[in-house]
């Protein structure tokens, strides 16, 4: 059991109509079982009152488990109603200001849940709340320290795979390129609960298997990136009407998983993992590819990494920080 897994709006036409139909196709949602409800907390591995979110570590029937809610943004179409049947409860009143508690009705007060069950000691790891370090990698520290750990790790990609020929996911593929060479598929990050855009965070995924990181791109992918680029910006438009200029499109250095993918996120949303020591807009690293062939394979890259990470452990034994 793994559930795992995150020109300007038209208000008169594709934008509200789309959310509207989402609401509807919410309302015809089966219930499922509630494996929540024998969850036994262990401790909280972190906590955000900023991006109101919280990890939890526990067991769900005796097997080891991490559970992460999060609360959902207030959706603009359901303003209407979350006044008008909404309970308030007054704070505080001062001269023009007064603070209240607001009661809304419980459909409108969802938290999005998601569950990781088996779950291993790496995962708990990579909940909890760590102290981060600053790595600086040159190239030579990527050929003896990083790519040598990032072999021996052995990071499983079937779940991408599947992803990729249709075995998992493929009814929440909203875009496809199927060039082997020059393809990718585009489909909602989980992190994306895709009931507005003001947080929407989709990931293309290549067909290419063969390149795992940013350190592997050189001018010869330049097509791939370009057609990556283009193709999902017209895809969000023509689906979402966000134009290019609405958009983060960025790559993680160190990625997650080490196949080639890109993340396309609402400009105005401060996705996780957007900031400048891990993400490269893409049409940087284009541009860059343009004037050197090699620039990621020879320059010096910044990235941060958690106390617990095992390449951190390399980077000191290394004497490299």
């Amino acid at each position: 059991m793994a559930t795992k897994r995150e020109a300007e709006r038209d208000e008169e036409s594709g934008d509200v109509k789309r959310l509207k139909v989402d609401r509807k196709d919410e309302e015809n949602e089966p219930e499922c079982e509630n494996i929540l409800s024998g969850f036994q907390t262990s401790r909280v591995l972190r906590d955000s009152a900023r991006e109101k979110i919280i990890f939890i570590h526990g067991k769900i029937a005796d097997e080891e488990a991490v559970v992460i809610l999060e609360k959902t943004p207030i959706r603009e179409d359901s303003l209407p109603e979350l006044f008008s049947s909404s309970t308030l409860r007054l704070e505080m009143r001062n001269d023009v200001y007064s603070t209240y508690r607001l009661q809304v009705p419980s459909h409108l007060n969802e938290i999005k849940t998601t569950v990781v069950c088996p779950a291993t000691q790496k995962h708990v790891k990579k909940y909890q709340q760590q102290e981060s370090f600053l790595v600086e990698e040159t190239a030579q520290d990527y050929e003896s320290i990083t790519l040598p750990y990032v072999q021996q790790q052995s990071f499983s990609l079937q779940w991408v795979y599947n992803i990729l020929e249709k075995k998992a996911e493929a009814d929440r593929i909203l875009y496809e390129d199927p060039d082997l060479e020059l393809g990718f598929v585009l489909l909602p990050d989980f992190k994306w609960d895709q009931k507005q855009v003001d947080d929407l965070y989709l990931i293309a995924i290549a067909h290419q298997r063969h390149i795992g990181s940013l350190r592997d791109l050189t001018s010869k992918h330049l097509p791939l990136l370009q057609n990556m680029l283009q193709k999902g910006q017209e895809a969000i438009l023509q689906r979402y009407h966000l134009p290019h200029s609405k958009l983060r499109v960025f790559l993680h250095y160190q990625p997650s998983y080490y196949h080639l993918h890109v993340h396309f996120t609402n400009l105005g949303f401060e996705a996780p993992g957007c900031s400048v020591e891990r993400a490269h807009l893409l049409s940087n690293v284009i541009q860059n590819l343009q004037s050197d062939p090699k620039f990621y394979q020879t320059r010096t890259l910044s990235f941060p990494l958690r106390a617990d990470d095992g390449l951190l452990g390399r980077f000191k034994e290394a004497g490299r920080l």
